[in-house]
């Protein structure tokens, strides 16, 4: 018989234990279990898949690599399950289903607000929950099943057999400033007015930063040395908004806070570009909240297309 046959949702529980603890006897006290049980059902399931889980060293198990799959499926499990009493106990309550949303600087400030209240209008009830983060940490939670949908940086690089996207729009960048800044009501700029402040921008390697490194080297201008580097939006914004600091900010992002008053785009242009893309996992009857969700997002993007 197939292994996957014989193995309970207690056998999840244990098998992530194992995964936390790295220690037998310490997850046998958690999960009120014997240690000679644990070690002997840890070894007949590597008996019956016929595959190492787990190193045994003085010091107590470290997952092999055939380990490190198996946990991840788990995990998987654990999250569905959690989903699944997370949803009965919204539709006995009256609601319509939930879905988690996360998104990225990039439409934090913009699109998935947008959707939000489009999808509250067509299911009033429905029980929705944002988490904020960089898009490389929100896909890893999609992958793992703690989130429905990711709205952030297109990630070409990214690759995982569960997960899937598509692109929703490209915008322009821009570098902006706090409403009342020295520069605000000046008609033209010169790349030197702008380098006599200081910076604030997001991390090497995040895609708005490589959208900006590209356009300045374009221009022949160098990345600010004397910047502070922020993956957070609020810090960003509230250091744009309270200081002469210049910030660099995506299109519709930067003209929702401009008509918010919190930030004004200077005119300057630049030639780099942002693609936002949203994923979702990989699943062959996604629950309605989150099909719903998808298609605000998409309606959104569609009717709120800014004029560049």
């Amino acid at each position: 018989m197939d292994w996957t046959y014989r193995l309970r949702l207690r056998n999840v529980k244990m098998l992530l234990s194992l995964a936390q603890t790295r220690n037998i006897s310490h997850s046998a006290a958690m999960l009120n279990t014997t240690q000679p049980g644990l070690s002997k059902w840890l070894k007949d399931l590597e008996e019956d898949i016929g595959l190492p889980l787990f190193e045994r060293h003085a010091r107590g198990l470290l997952p092999t690599p055939y380990g490190e799959v198996l946990i991840a499926h788990a995990q998987r499990l654990d999250s569905q399950l959690e989903r699944a009493s997370t949803d009965m106990a919204a539709l006995r309550e009256g609601g319509s289903g939930r879905v988690v949303l996360g998104a990225s600087g990039a439409a934090a400030s913009d699109t998935v607000p947008l959707a939000v209240l489009r999808l509250l209008e067509r299911m009033p009830q429905a029980r929705i929950s944002l988490v904020e983060g960089t898009t490389d940490r929100l896909l890893a939670q999609l992958a793992q099943g703690d989130l429905d949908v990711v709205v952030g940086r297109l990630a070409p690089e990214y690759h995982d057999p569960v997960v899937q996207s598509a692109a929703l729009y490209m915008e322009p960048i821009h570098l902006v400033a706090r409403p009342r800044h020295p520069l605000a009501a000046r008609v033209a700029l010169q790349w030197a007015d702008l380098l006599a402040y200081r910076w604030i921008l997001w991390p090497k390697g995040t895609p708005i930063r490589n959208a900006l490194d590209t356009a300045l080297a374009a221009a022949g201008q160098p990345t600010p040395a004397d910047a502070i580097e922020s993956n957070s939006v609020t810090i960003n914004l509230t250091l744009i908004n309270t200081s002469d600091m210049i910030g660099v900010a995506s299109h519709r992002a930067a003209l929702r806070l401009s008509q918010m008053n919190a930030m004004r785009i200077l005119p300057i242009r630049l030639s780099g570009f942002g693609s936002v893309a949203m994923y979702w996992r990989r699943e062959k009857y996604p629950p309605q909240a989150v099909r719903m969700a998808m298609a605000c997002l998409r309606e959104v993007v569609a009717e709120h297309a800014p004029a560049a």
